[in-house]
């Protein structure tokens, strides 16, 4: 969601919205101001503009500092606390060991790369059932069994995403082991830079 590119600077420095993503204001007082519709916006207000793929950014109102990564973690909080949690405590454990670890960098695009190669299976899955079933009918419950359902009886689908996951560890450890012949040159299983 966040703009990779630097956007043009008004007189007071903020940032124009023509061409590019949609600006939303953070005020001192919480709340946030959309831009576009000139009107204060809730959080359950972003997490729709998210849901619907719309491309945003959040603006602290008086230092233009971007605070769209901290909105979209007080939604991922809200929803894990109300309703089935995604991550669970060992799993979230395991995430902030990685904070200040030399692999911190490379297990956030390991996780990024995942998780597309996640979508784009359930894309796929998605397309396929189509012919067969109504895509409406698809819920959480559904792509539950479906995942639970034994390895032969979906090889196509979960080779992909396997494959892909397996692509991405791989690029993971290359790129640890180039870095680790910067640290450790000479040392014993690190060869020689080139």
């Amino acid at each position: 969601m966040v703009s990779k590119t630097p956007k043009p600077q008004t007189a007071t420095g903020a940032q124009e919205s023509a061409g590019g993503p949609r600006v939303l204001k953070k005020y001192p007082n919480r709340r946030l101001y959309d831009t576009q519709t000139s009107s204060y916006i809730t959080i359950a207000d972003v997490k729709r503009m998210v849901m619907a793929g719309e491309d945003f950014e959040v603006r602290d109102a008086k230092t233009h500092e971007d605070l769209t990564r901290s909105i979209l973690l007080q939604i991922i909080l809200e929803e894990e606390a109300g309703g089935v949690p995604m991550f669970s405590t060992p799993m979230l454990a395991q995430l902030i060991r990685f904070y200040g670890h030399a692999m911190q960098g490379m297990m956030g695009s390991f996780l990024e790369k995942n998780l597309s190669a996640f979508v784009e299976l359930q894309s796929q899955m998605a397309g396929a059932g189509k012919s067969i079933f109504d895509p409406a009918a698809y819920s959480p419950e559904a792509w539950a069994k479906l995942f639970q359902a034994p390895a032969p009886g979906m090889p196509g689908f979960m080779n992909a995403y396997v494959e892909q996951s397996k692509a991405a560890l791989a690029q993971m450890q290359e790129q640890f082991q180039k870095a680790s012949q910067g640290i450790f040159p000479g040392m014993p299983g690190f060869p020689p830079k080139p």
